[in-house]
Formats: C-alpha cells, sequence, structure tokens
C-alpha cells in the first residue's frame, strides 16, 4: 500500500474552496444555535425550553430526510445547496429580527418565544437536506481514492468551526449582545453563498433519474439495513448521542451550576469541539482504520465516562476538561463512522444513505436535547446529565456483546482496494 498521503486532499483546489464554505456555515450555523439557546433560557428559566429547541429542528427534520436523500440524488449538487443556503440566510435574518427591540418591544415573552421555535422549526426541514447534499457533493469534487482523508479533512474543518462558533457566540454575547451577534450568523451565510458559486456544477451519478419516489426510498433503507458495518455504527453513534447529550443543558451549568456567565458557557460550548478537532487533525496522519470496530466501541464507552464526569463536577476546569476530552472521543468516533459510510456507499446512493444517516445520527442530537431538557425537568439537571452518561456505557457494552463481526470490522481492505482505483 502507498504511503500515507495526510494532505491528499487538500491537493484539490474545489476541496479547499468547500472546505472555506463549510467553514463559514458552520460558524454560522453554529452561532446561531447557541446565541438562540442563550436567548430563549433567558427568557424562560426553564430547562424544557431548552429541550424544546432540539424538538422543534428534529421533527421536520426526521419526516423529511428520506424524502430529501431522494431528492439528492435526483439533482444537482452544487444548485440544490445555494438554495438551502439561501432559505437558511432567510431564517437567520428572521432571528436577528426577533432580536431586535424596535420590532418586537411590545411583543410578549411567549410570542416572541414561539415565533424563535417557528422558525427552527423550518430550520429543521433544511437541515433534511443540508447534510446529504454536502456528503454526495464532496465524492463528486475528490477521486475515491482520497475518500477517507477528504471526510477526515472535512470533518475537521466542522470541528473547527465548532470550535469557534461558539466561542465567539458567547464572547460576542457578552461583547455586542444576543441582536449583533444574530447579524454575523446573516454575514456567514452569504459569505458562504458565495464562496459556492466558485465551485462549478457537477453531474447526476445516478442512473435512475425519474424512479419512483417509494421505490427510490425503498432501495435506500434497503441498502443501509443490509450492510451492517453502515447499519451498526450509525446505530451505535445514534443511541450515545441520543442519551449524552449534556451539552443541551450547558446554559443551566453556565448561569446556575458553575456560574460563569456568558464567557463560561462559550468555553464550556466550545471545548468539546477542541477535542474533536484536534483528535481530527491527528487521524490525518495516524490512520484509524485497523480494528475500526473496536476503536468506535472504545471511544464511545469513554465518551459516556466523560459525560458523567461533567456532571458530577461542580469545578469549572474539570467541566472544561471532561467536555474536551467527550470531544476527543467522538472525534474519533465521526472520523471512523464517516469512513465507512463513504466507502461503503455506492455513488448514486449517497443521498439517500445520508438521508437514513441523518435520521439515525444527525436528528438524535436534537432528540438528544430534547431527552436531556425532558429528563431536567424530571430528575433535576445532575441526576439528567448521569443518567445519560450510564445509558450510553450500557448501550457500548451490549452492543459488544451481542455483535462480535462489528468488534472485529476492518477497513483496511476496503482502503487499499479504493487506492488501487
Amino acid at each position: 500500500m502507498a504511503k500515507k498521503d495526510p494532505y491528499a486532499a487538500l491537493r484539490f483546489k474545489e476541496f479547499n474552496i468547500f472546505l472555506a464554505l463549510r467553514f463559514a456555515l458552520v460558524f454560522g450555523w453554529s452561532m446561531q444555535f447557541i446565541i438562540i439557546e442563550w436567548q430563549v433560557y433567558s427568557l424562560t428559566k426553564n430547562p424544557l425550553s431548552l429541550g424544546i429547541i432540539g424538538l422543534m429542528e428534529v421533527i421536520p427534520a426526521v419526516s423529511m430526510a428520506l424524502f430529501a436523500g431522494h431528492i439528492v440524488d435526483q439533482k444537482e449538487k452544487r444548485n440544490l445547496l445555494a438554495k438551502c443556503i439561501a432559505a437558511f440566510s432567510l431564517i437567520s435574518l428572521g432571528l436577528f429580527l426577533l432580536t431586535w427591540p424596535r420590532i418586537v418591544g411590545d411583543w410578549s415573552t411567549k410570542s416572541i418565544l414561539y415565533s424563535i421555535y417557528t422558525l427552527v422549526f423550518f430550520g429543521g426541514f433544511l437541515r433534511a437536506f443540508f447534510g446529504p447534499t454536502i456528503f454526495s457533493l464532496i465524492a463528486l469534487i475528490v477521486p475515491k481514492r482520497v475518500y477517507p482523508n477528504a471526510a477526515t479533512w472535512s470533518s475537521s474543518t466542522w470541528q473547527m468551526a465548532g470550535v469557534l462558533g461558539p466561542a465567539f457566540a458567547g464572547l460576542s454575547i457578552n461583547w455586542i449582545g444576543v441582536h449583533w451577534s444574530l447579524s454575523i450568523v446573516f454575514g456567514l451565510v452569504i459569505l458562504s453563498l458565495i464562496i459556492l458559486f466558485k465551485i462549478p456544477k457537477k453531474p447526476i451519478m445516478n442512473p435512475k433519474i425519474g424512479e419512483p419516489i417509494m421505490e427510490s426510498l425503498r432501495e435506500g433503507v434497503r441498502f443501509v439495513f443490509k450492510t451492517r458495518a453502515i447499519l451498526g455504527a450509525i446505530t451505535l453513534d445514534m443511541v450515545a448521542v441520543l442519551f449524552g447529550g449534556a451539552v443541551a443543558l450547558l446554559p443551566i451549568f453556565a448561569q446556575d451550576i458553575l456560574e460563569v456567565g456568558s464567557q463560561g458557557f462559550g468555553v464550556l460550548r466550545a471545548a468539546p469541539a477542541v477535542g474533536a478537532f484536534i483528535t481530527m487533525l491527528i487521524t490525518a496522519y495516524i490512520p484509524i482504520s485497523k480494528k475500526a470496530g473496536m476503536k468506535l466501541l472504545v471511544s464511545i464507552f469513554g465518551f459516556g465516562i466523560c459525560i458523567i464526569v461533567f456532571g458530577l463536577s461542580s469545578v469549572f476546569w474539570i467541566s472544561v476538561v471532561a467536555l474536551f476530552f467527550s470531544g476527543v472521543t467522538d472525534g474519533v468516533s465521526m472520523v471512523i463512522r464517516q469512513t465507512i459510510l463513504q466507502l461503503k456507499t455506492p455513488d448514486h446512493m449517497r443521498g439517500r444513505v445520508s438521508s437514513v444517516n441523518s435520521m439515525f445520527v444527525g436528528s438524535s442530537n436534537e432528540l438528544g436535547a430534547f431527552e436531556s431538557g425532558l429528563t431536567a425537568k424530571l430528575m433535576g439537571t445532575v441526576t439528567a446529565v448521569v443518567f445519560g452518561g450510564t445509558m450510553t456505557l450500557i448501550t457500548v457494552i451490549t452492543t459488544g456483546i451481542v455483535s462480535p463481526s462489528f468488534r472485529k470490522l476492518d477497513l483496511t481492505k476496503d482502503l487499499i482496494a479504493h487506492e488501487s482505483e
């Protein structure tokens, strides 16, 4: 096997343009989510309201996911992504206006809250299209032999934006307030749209254009469920994220438990992404394809331990360290999962497979936020986080016992096969 080139994907100009637009988009999206979390909890002081934010996004995201995958596989990817970003800019503009005292000065708290939930709900529809479109576009920008490396750099860029976005959001709220912070989000979304048009249109790889939608959806779902590596990876990650969604409760920890304010909130929110980003940079040099199944199990088990430590901590620096290492373990999980998806999915089904993945994993972030908000309301914040981490550990142990084939999953042969293409 040829010597591994850690910069293989970065040698393609279009991929670098793609990374720039993804950074701007995710930076803005993560900023927006943090600002809205802060604003909603400031308005309500109710942990359940944080869970409702996730629920409002996950309902349309899940209900539209399979249909979005079908549409993505039938359409040209660059222009479809442009339409998604343009629509997202309208949502960002709406949130900016909703936090402008000149406009909502006479509105009741309930009216403002419901309006925010409505815009988040429409954002959920867009979420159903973003993941499959981006996943499919990457495969059209770089050759198959660098898919794993492209997945690593794409995920690393996502995490870098996830590091800086929340941290900057916390600082921005403190410096210029919620309203003007959202104007920065709007500007970043428009910037990502401008960058996108530096990438030319791409061919449609699906040979079944015009295929009946139900037949198309069944084909995508059947493929995922018969491909054990894909099904095992996304199922395990889904359950872990669902029960380990402690980040949804960070405004409560920042304001009421650790008492560190908006700046401390930004640090807490950024800590997992810092850990994940560092891990992903390391994996660009050190491949983790060998014994991938066992490494995935170990990483998610470590994630559960970190969540429990965070929940029990009442010391700020211990909480930050626990969240940092939760990001380290989550970064390993993300790289392995994305590599499995890229290597095991044929070009003409990338939209549908990515949509199923979004239903399992992407939407579980929002369901996890709702679960965390609900359990925090019923059990108390600390108990809810510890419960989530414990359920993650139980899930990993159960998977390792009942699925020995997944424990033995190795991607080395798949990588060799693609390097020869």
